[in-house]
């Protein structure tokens, strides 16, 4: 069996879960589950803390996890990072009082409060600011500040919408930039490398989400096309190799099938119907195979 972590609370969990579902995994019904067996796909997926999944994977007790970039960064664990999970995006980022104009180089001689103290100390190595203190708190670092425990605080950062009702504003670039990603170990020495069938298994297990990672980037989009406009609506919709083309009843037209970007869909629209294309529509994805990495990785 296969065995997997998944973040068991915070704002991975629910949509590691759900990613899981849309690949055809069962999840766990009762949040308070630590493990559960999907026999069926011979997968056994246990729920850890997010900061935890990357020690326990790089130490060869799991095979894979789904937790955060930051989270992996930070946990300094020699692990690979397989794919990124398109959910979970989020900023880590300096922040402090708005009352006060800051940039980077006025975090020395500073306490700075955070929940990974390993990013913040490197990062401040690497510009050369010597802080008073790094203080590691395990979480609401922003009210660190109002408490007297810190001067600025170095935190995760989504929508600003905390920051800003603490009366903070963050300072200089992004330490860092993370999102959900797959996770294995990196082999040591003193570890028996994974067997044939073990490799197979986690290759169709990061496949399979790989298909929902494109699922949700693209949609299908179906239209009839005039046969003498056909390679102008084939510019607009290339496909991923190349669109689909069938003959329709009405020799004057065919039905072509292309998958497009969501994010570009209403605008091919607009300009397909423009074009002289009719009955355009478009359907959701939940899953597909064989067509390469979304992202790079």
């Amino acid at each position: 069996m296969l065995r997997v972590a998944v973040p068991n609370k915070g704002s991975l969990a629910e949509e590691a879960s759900q990613m899981l579902r849309d690949a055809g995994y069962r999840q766990r019904a009762d949040s308070r589950d630590l493990s559960l067996n999907d026999e069926a796909n011979a997968v056994t997926f246990f729920y850890l803390r997010p900061k935890d999944i990357a020690t326990y994977v790089s130490e060869g007790q799991l095979h894979l996890g789904i937790t955060g970039h930051d989270l992996t960064e930070e946990s300094s664990a020699s692990v690979n990072q397989l794919l990124q999970l398109g959910f979970g995006q989020s900023k880590f980022r300096y922040a402090a009082p708005l009352r006060n104009e800051w940039s980077v180089q006025d975090l020395a001689g500073k306490r700075i409060a955070t929940s990974y103290p390993r990013l913040v100390r490197a990062n401040l190595a690497q510009q050369r600011i010597a802080a008073k203190d790094v203080i590691r708190l395990d979480g609401a670092v922003e009210i660190s500040i109002e408490l007297g425990v810190a001067d600025a605080i170095a935190d995760v950062v989504s929508s600003g919408r905390t920051l800003a009702q603490h009366g903070l504003v963050t300072i200089g670039d992004p330490i860092t930039e993370s999102q959900a990603v797959i996770i294995d170990r990196n082999a040591k020495f003193d570890q028996a490398p994974d067997s044939a069938d073990t490799q197979r298994e986690k290759s169709r297990f990061v496949e399979r989400l790989r298909g929902v990672v494109y699922a949700r980037r693209y949609v299908m989009l179906d239209y009839d096309c005039p046969v003498g406009l056909l390679e102008r609506a084939v510019e607009l919709t290339p496909g991923i190799e190349s669109p689909t083309v069938a003959p329709l009843s009405n020799e004057k037209f065919v039905a072509v099938r292309s998958m497009v970007e969501r994010k570009r869909v209403n605008d091919i629209m607009d300009e397909l119907a423009e074009l002289g294309a009719t009955g355009i529509v478009t359907s959701s994805l939940q899953s597909c195979r064989a067509i390469g990495s979304p992202n790079g990785h």
